[in-house]
């Protein structure tokens, strides 16, 4: 599936989801399409790469058996 996007110098494109995460790593998009709508970049919640993810600090709450 492909994903429509905007970079930063207007132009329009569409990409794989593995390009479209290392674009939002290098700051070279303005926008992107997900099924729910455009999400703006730097307005709108965008999931952080995995080496930038603060780590849960919470109490595990699971069972363990």
């Amino acid at each position: 599936m492909l994903i429509r996007v905007v970079y930063t110098d207007g132009r329009n494109d569409m990409v794989q989801p593995f390009v479209l995460d290392r674009l939002i790593e290098k700051g070279a998009l303005l926008s992107f399409q997900r099924a729910t709508g455009w999400v703006v970049m730097g307005v709108d919640p965008v999931r952080r790469p995995k080496h930038q993810q603060i780590p849960y600090a919470g109490i595990d709450r699971r069972q363990l058996h």
